[in-house]
């Protein structure tokens, strides 16, 4: 083939070699899906500010290359996140957070209900072959003994059975240091939702986890 030929080629092909590359390159950005309620959604803050924001920041300045989907409803139970797991799996969605439950605490909602449900999203990830964070929650004493510890067992008994990644609690980061009056702190006026600078303390934490559900739907 002679030279001019060859470059006949080249220039008819290059459209679709940038075309390829260019796919490739997207290919390679994981999609993370946070599924949860208020504390997910961004309740009360500006939107930079709000958690899926964040953690976005906080996972690109780890290396991370990563896009997240806020899939928060502010208001939700395990029973809204289990209605809408399917179509929040989209195609394209490679990893999902499930931090849910505490509108469930907040009602007294039978614990075996809020597990039934949890079961049902997990269930729905491992048939789309999505990787999963679990991220639990703990029912205060007041529900009684029982109560407390038929609910706290759902999300490590559930990491455990469908093998997701598991951190056991969404307020690690905040309640960390021990300190009530440090805490407050960081809490906007309702004592429910994290202001900005508590979304940070439990973006700190959860990090790493998060960069593990990355790997794990990279493999």
């Amino acid at each position: 083939m002679g030279y001019g030929a060859v470059e006949m080629l080249r220039k008819a092909l290059m459209p679709v070699l940038i075309m390829c590359c260019g796919f490739a390159a997207t290919a390679e950005t994981v999609v993370i899906a946070a599924l949860g309620d208020s504390l997910t959604q961004g309740y009360g803050l500006p939107e930079q500010d709000g958690f899926v924001p964040q953690l976005g920041r906080w996972l690109k300045d780890h290396g991370a290359d990563v896009r997240l989907i806020n899939a928060g409803v502010s208001g939700d139970t395990t029973a809204g996140g289990a209605a809408r797991v399917d179509w929040t799996l989209t195609p394209d969605v490679d990893g999902m957070i499930v931090a849910l439950g505490g509108n469930d605490l907040l009602r007294g909602l039978d614990p075996a209900v809020a597990r039934a449900n949890l079961e049902t999203i997990l269930k729905a990830a491992d048939g789309a072959e999505v990787a999963v964070l679990l991220v639990g929650m703990q029912a205060p004493g007041n529900y009684g003994p029982d109560y407390k510890a038929a609910f706290d067992a759902i999300y490590p008994d559930l990491a455990d059975r469908y093998q997701t990644g598991y951190a056991p609690s969404f307020f690690t980061g905040l309640t960390a240091a021990g300190n009530p009056e440090e805490v407050r702190e960081h809490m906007q006026a309702d004592g429910i939702h994290p202001n900005a600078s508590g979304v940070a303390l439990i973006v700190e934490d959860l990090g790493p986890k998060v960069l593990e559900l990355v790997k794990s739907a990279e493999d």
